[in-house]
C-alpha cells in the first residue's frame, strides 16, 4: 500500500513545525467559535494535526487506512507525550469505528477525500461524515485546488528535501493524467549517505480530482450547510485560477 509505504519517510516529506504554524491558528479558531470540545481527525497520516489538536486542549482522536501511518501516529503521540485514541479505519467506516453522534469537529485534510475514486465513494465518506458528528457539528476538508490543476495540466510540484546526520532526501511529486480523468500520483524518493550514492524509489496511488462544485454539491446531499470555501487553511479567499488548496468549512444542522 502506498502510504503504508511511505510512513517511515512521510515526517521528512512534511515541514510539521511551519505547517502547523501556519494551519492551527485557523482550525483552533473554528473550533472556538462553535465550542467545539471533540475532534476526529480522519485520514490522520502520522498523527500530526492530531497531536497539535491535543495540545491545544481538545480531545483529539485520529483515524487512517494506512496501518503504517497509524503506527508511526501512536509513536509521535508518545514522543509527544500525549495519550490519543488511534485507530486504523477508512472513510465510510468512522461512525461505526467511534460511535454515531461521537465527535463536535471532523478534519479531513491532506488532500485525502481525493482518494476516494468514485461519486458513490464520496457520498458514503460525507454521510459517514455527518453520523460520526453530533448535531451542529462541524467538518473541515482540505483538498488540492484541482480546478488549477486540470485547467492548467500542473503536472509537477515542487520538490522538498531533508537531512538527519549524513543522510539526505529528495522527494519529487507529479501526476500523470490518465484517459479515464483519474490522476495517477507519483512521489520519486532519493536517499544517500554523505556523498555516497543516490538510491531511489517511486510509489504511486491513484486519485480522483475534485472539483469545488462536486464537492459543494455533495456536502448538500450529505445534509451540510453553511458550506464556505477558501484557498488555504490559513482562511484565504479561493481563486480557482491560483489557490493552492481548496478547503471546505460546513455544518451539520442542529435539530
Amino acid at each position: 500500500m502506498f502510504y503504508d509505504n511511505f510512513s517511515s519517510d512521510y515526517d521528512r516529506f512534511v515541514s510539521w513545525p511551519g505547517r502547523l504554524a501556519l494551519e492551527m491558528p485557523f482550525l483552533t479558531s473554528r473550533l472556538r467559535e462553535i465550542g467545539a470540545n471533540s475532534v476526529l481527525d480522519a485520514a490522520c497520516g502520522t498523527g500530526m494535526h492530531t497531536i497539535a489538536l491535543a495540545h491545544a486542549g481538545f480531545q483529539a482522536a485520529g483515524a487512517d487506512l494506512s496501518a503504517g501511518m497509524i503506527a508511526r501516529a501512536r509513536k509521535n503521540a508518545q514522543a509527544a507525550g500525549v495519550e490519543i485514541p488511534f485507530k486504523v479505519e477508512g472513510l465510510g467506516e468512522l461512525a461505526a469505528a467511534f460511535g454515531a453522534a461521537s465527535f463536535d469537529a471532523l478534519f479531513c485534510l491532506g488532500n485525502s477525500l481525493p482518494h476516494l475514486l468514485t461519486p458513490q465513494l464520496l457520498s458514503a465518506a460525507l454521510a459517514d461524515f455527518s453520523l460520526a458528528l453530533k448535531p451542529g457539528g462541524l467538518v473541515v476538508i482540505q483538498n488540492r485546488n484541482f480546478e488549477a490543476v486540470m485547467a492548467k495540466r500542473q503536472r509537477w510540484m515542487e520538490p522538498q528535501s531533508a537531512y538527519e546526520g549524513q543522510t539526505e532526501w529528495l522527494f519529487q511529486r507529479f501526476y500523470d493524467f490518465e484517459s479515464d480523468g483519474l490522476l495517477t500520483f507519483n512521489v520519486i524518493t532519493l536517499r544517500r549517505e554523505g556523498q555516497g550514492n543516490w538510491v531511489q524509489s517511486v510509489r504511486s496511488t491513484q486519485l480522483r480530482p475534485l472539483l469545488r462544485c462536486e464537492l459543494q454539491a455533495a456536502f448538500q446531499e450529505a445534509g451540510f450547510e453553511s458550506i464556505s470555501c477558501y484557498g488555504d487553511l490559513t482562511g484565504s479567499a479561493f481563486n480557482p485560477d491560483s489557490s493552492g488548496n481548496l478547503v471546505a468549512v460546513a455544518r451539520k444542522p442542529s435539530g
